[in-house]
């Protein structure tokens, strides 16, 4: 009993945008230099406490950006757009839930007091 050599690449034919090998080693790359740049920071103790505290802050944003364009393929694109609207809807969910969550304990906390 043969298959139709269509029923196999039909199966696949939905499974999203995968990124090249060059990506992946650029994502890589980005992600290494991300981390490795706020460690130096840290271990170094001619940098301020303050300038430390806001660089790995805004590293840590890069490198977010970073992992999502590289390696989880979230863009604008027009085949990118459901996924990239469905994770930025997930991520206002669950900031909205645990923001609240604090500001009711929070509440909850000074009025106790």
């Amino acid at each position: 009993m043969s298959q139709h050599p269509k029923a196999g690449h039909a199966a696949h034919a939905d499974e999203g945008k995968h990124g090249s090998v060059q990506s992946y080693i650029v994502g890589f790359i980005l992600a290494v230099i991300l981390t490795v740049i706020p460690f130096w920071m840290v271990m170094d103790s001619n940098v301020s406490r303050k300038a430390t505290l806001i660089a790995i802050s805004l590293f840590a944003i890069v490198q977010i950006v970073v992992h999502l364009k590289y390696f989880l393929h979230l863009d604008f694109s027009t085949e990118g757009k459901p996924n990239t609207f469905s994770f930025l809807f997930t991520a206002l969910v669950i900031v909205m839930l645990v923001g609240l969550s604090v500001w009711i304990i929070f509440s909850a906390n000074a009025l106790m007091m």
